[in-house]
């Protein structure tokens, strides 16, 4: 596909698990609560947790009424019977290991409304030689209960739904041990209590060439140690890592998943996503930030547990002087839009709890990346308020309005009864980590830039409506405002000009997770 773009990533407690699939209860408790603040309406499932590697649901022992054998004895019966067999068809594989033909474009090019079903125990092998399992853009195909490994896409590429047609459903499959994505995503795409487990790449990459992606639905997957070609390293600055990455989807509910252990970020939302909600997931363990929500509009992060993230980034900064606030929830130059139709007209992050993380959450917004820059590391993408980027250009982005609708702003963000828990299981950051922020950069680049200067760090930081409120801090807290240069301490960041955290308490020696 070849996306390239260059990003810069600011970047146990027990679980009660409960396992969230077909015929399962969710847990009955909620999500831990702010005290001291009302007690929110708890949402249905909150706190429940995906557990679908290690109890996956099984598929149907013997074949269902009309539906076509497939046997594991014969390579590539699976592609030569879909391609003999009319739309429609329900697929259903023996017990075994399924193989295609040994060579790299071999795969299942499904007909619309194709079904494929695996017994317990089928498991479709590309065994190092096939880059893709299911490709083509045959709508509305569904496969369930099959184990798919062992595929080697490139870069970028996915293995599942390859080219990311419309309306797939992914139930109770293990996607693993594949290189690129294990998943890629279309419109209408429902991916429900997978695992997606080991991929070089992602877990899931929601990219689609050309067009956005609408009304995607990623409920109860466990996603788990992906990036083990660890990316970053080969490529710095790539930002093409992490367990989910979503790319101009227009539309997503995610929720109740369980994201963790992976190499680098969590779940990353880059470039024009809009209308998200990301709710009664546990997002824990992973190397980099739980979550980055980056240049898009309207969403709302709730009732969420993040714990034990960016430790492994956070102090490789550190370790190297860096003093940016490297986060755990990553607003980047993202906010709230009543322009861009949404159910939300911000970002509204709330009943969340952030326990032993390497710090909170960092509001930034880059003075020098907008539609036009150089800087603009989303190469070729303009915001969804001015979508030609040539009309970014001097003099008319000198004056309103396209000053403002040229820029992807970090705004109208409302953070709100959050529970912040710094125990002393983050050992050795000296005041690197637990920090909350918003900031900017000093404008600098390039030279034309109507945004030179402090004045995006003083719009983001006092007149862009971002605003946190009757949240608990327990622990060591420092705040950043304006820039990396000015920490606060709770007092002085609640003080004038500020003005953060009405109603909210801080008990900074109550880090040691007691008094819940």
């Amino acid at each position: 596909m070849g996306i390239k773009r260059r990003h810069r990533t600011w970047s146990a407690a027990p679980l009660a698990l409960a396992l969230l699939a077909a015929g399962c209860a969710s847990a009955p408790d909620g999500p831990a609560r702010p005290t001291g603040a009302p007690a929110p309406t708890p949402p249905v499932g909150a706190g429940a947790v995906a557990r679908v590697c290690a109890e996956p649901m099984a598929g149907p022992a013997k074949a269902p009424a009309g539906a076509v054998p497939v046997d594991p004895a014969v390579v590539d019966d699976l592609a030569a019977k879909t391609r003999s067999s009319p739309p429609h068809t329900t697929f259903w594989l023996r017990p075994g290991r399924h193989r295609l033909e040994p060579h790299r474009y071999a795969q299942v090019v499904p007909k619309p409304g194709n079904r494929y079903l695996g017994a317990p125990g089928a498991v479709l092998d590309g065994r190092g030689t096939n880059q893709y399992a299911f490709g083509g853009g045959a709508p509305d195909v569904a496969i369930r209960h099959l184990t798919v490994q062992g595929f080697v896409a490139p870069h970028n590429e996915g293995v599942v739904n390859h080219d990311s047609a419309d309306g797939w459903v992914i139930e109770h499959a293990t996607i693993q041990h594949n290189s690129g994505a294990g998943l890629m995503a279309g419109a209408r795409q429902r991916v429900r209590a997978n695992c997606l487990r080991g991929n070089g790449q992602y877990g899931l990459n929601a990219y689609k060439a050309g067009d956005t992606i609408r009304d995607l639905l990623v409920e109860g997957n466990e996603i788990v140690a992906n990036n083990t070609d660890d990316w970053e390293r080969r490529r710095p600055g790539c930002g093409c890592t992490g367990g989910a990455k979503f790319w101009a989807v227009g539309g997503a509910d995610v929720r109740g998943n369980w994201v963790h252990d992976n190499r680098g970020t969590g779940l990353w939302a880059d470039t024009n996503n809009n209308d998200f909600r990301i709710e009664n997931n546990v997002v824990e363990a992973n190397d980099g930030a739980a979550l980055i929500y980056e240049t898009s509009y309207n969403a709302v992060i709730r009732a969420n547990t993040f714990r034990r993230n960016n430790r492994v980034e956070g102090r490789r900064a550190a370790g190297r002087g860096d003093d940016f606030p490297y986060a755990t929830l990553y607003v980047s130059e993202s906010g709230g839009e009543p322009r861009v139709r949404a159910r939300t007209d911000r970002i509204e992050i709330h009943r969340n709890l952030l326990e032993d993380n390497w710090s909170g959450i960092t509001l930034w917004e880059n003075a020098d990346r907008f539609c036009n820059s150089p800087a603009n590391t989303s190469t070729g993408d303009c915001t969804l308020l001015v979508p030609r980027p040539e009309r970014c250009a001097r003099p008319a982005i000198g004056s309103a309005p396209l000053y403002a609708d040229c820029r992807w702003k970090t705004q109208r963000v409302d953070i709100h009864h959050n529970r912040f828990v710094a125990g002393p299981s983050v050992a050795g950051c000296a005041d690197a980590c637990q920090r909350m922020a918003v900031l900017a950069n000093y404008g600098s680049y390039p030279h034309w830039s109507p945004y030179r200067g402090t004045r995006v760090a003083s719009a983001v930081t006092h007149r862009q409506h971002n605003r946190w409120h009757d949240n608990v801090y327990l622990g060591p807290w420092k705040f950043v405002a304006h820039d990396p240069s000015r920490v606060l301490d709770f007092g002085r960041w609640r003080d004038a000009p500020y003005g953060q955290d009405a109603g909210s308490t801080l008990r900074a020696g109550g880090g040691d997770h007691d008094g819940r």
